[in-house]
């Protein structure tokens, strides 16, 4: 028997990187999965890979700082597969690196939308069919950055301290319910988070190169994101049955210095 044999997922986020990697092994391991995502060139293809290899991922177009997105997202779940045991919070964006002195509106608005309000929306909606029945598992996407305080800009490290204390406040609360709630810590990995940004011109740039690059040299490598998903698919089964409101740090030991 496969560790999500008969469980149906709903994967955000899922085009590519930690998420397409997250929604294929967990298709391997015998989830039913929705995978989400706003990217529509990047699903397409997604679409085509899955489809060669005969896996069990349904896909879904919808963008998770919108909440009438999040609604339907949780609906097309259901309508495909009659219920929703796992959701995945994946789906993220970085900053630039900003301090607090830098920030603007909309970055920080931007940032807030995607990394905690669509979370928060999606895990809301899903509580409601996992509530009835007892049992679910709800596993969010942090960062390092969520547990320390120089990975990232203000917007994006306030988001994912965020996201941890919202999965840890889920867990405990809801612990007597049959929920489970933990989130992931990952921290340099091979995605396209900060694809295409020039350090160069960062807007607080001076304060990144004195703050923020010198711990980035101290970290052993960077790693691939099927390391990272398959921490996810213990997560989301059984075998993690005692594991709640946690945050499991993987990072190759950066933040044991």
């Amino acid at each position: 028997m496969k560790q999500l044999d008969n469980k149906v997922a709903i994967v955000t986020g899922a085009a590519a990187g930690l998420g397409k990697a997250i929604a294929i092994q967990f298709a391997l391991h015998g989830a039913k999965v929705l995978a989400t995502d706003y990217n529509e060139e990047t699903l397409k293809e997604f679409k085509k890979e899955i489809s060669s290899k005969s896996l069990p991922i349904a896909v879904f177009k919808g963008d998770i700082s919108l909440e009438s997105d999040v609604d339907a997202m949780i609906k097309a779940a259901v309508d495909q597969y009659g219920t929703v045991d796992i959701l995945v919070n994946n789906a993220g964006v970085m900053d630039d690196f900003s301090p607090v002195g830098y920030v603007t509106d909309a970055k920080w608005e931007r940032v807030m939308k995607i990394n905690v309000d669509g979370p928060m929306r999606a895990m809301r909606g899903v509580l409601k069919i996992m509530l009835a029945k007892g049992a679910g598992v709800i596993l969010n996407i942090a960062s390092i950055g969520g547990l320390q305080g120089g990975r990232a800009g203000a917007a994006y490290t306030t988001s994912k301290h965020a996201l941890i204390g919202l999965s840890k406040n889920t867990g405990y609360l809801y612990s007597k319910s049959g929920i489970r709630c933990n989130a992931i810590a990952p921290g340099a990995m091979d995605t396209d988070i900060v694809k295409g940004m020039d350090f160069s011109k960062l807007p607080a740039v001076e304060i990144f190169n004195d703050r923020i690059s010198p711990g980035m040299a101290l970290n052993p490598r960077t790693s691939q994101p099927r390391e990272v998903a398959n921490l996810a698919v213990f997560l989301a089964s059984d075998d993690a049955s005692f594991l709640n409101a946690s945050v499991v740090v993987a990072d190759g030991g950066w933040t044991g210095y």
